[in-house]
């Protein structure tokens, strides 16, 4: 459902590699997203506008409407 629809911000590439530490390219961040979008892992929840996938120490806020990726997150496991 996620994988053929995400779509992404300029801006948020860079909040991605702020939030989470990381300094990857944009290629990268998509790679890392649609890995965390098809992992058997990943937890997915909906609340109000936004889904929220979480696997491992790493939640991914997408937009329900939209399915622009909002930001990323560094969960404590």
């Amino acid at each position: 459902m996620f994988l053929d629809r995400i779509c992404y911000t300029t801006l948020v590439f860079g909040r991605f590699n702020k939030k989470l530490t990381l300094n990857l390219t944009n290629d990268e961040i998509k790679k890392l997203v649609n890995q965390i979008i098809i992992s058997d892992e990943t937890v997915t929840t909906k609340e109000g506008k936004n889904y929220y996938l979480q696997k491992d120490d790493i939640e991914l806020v997408i937009n329900s409407y939209n399915f622009r990726l909002i930001t990323a997150n560094r969960k404590k496991s």
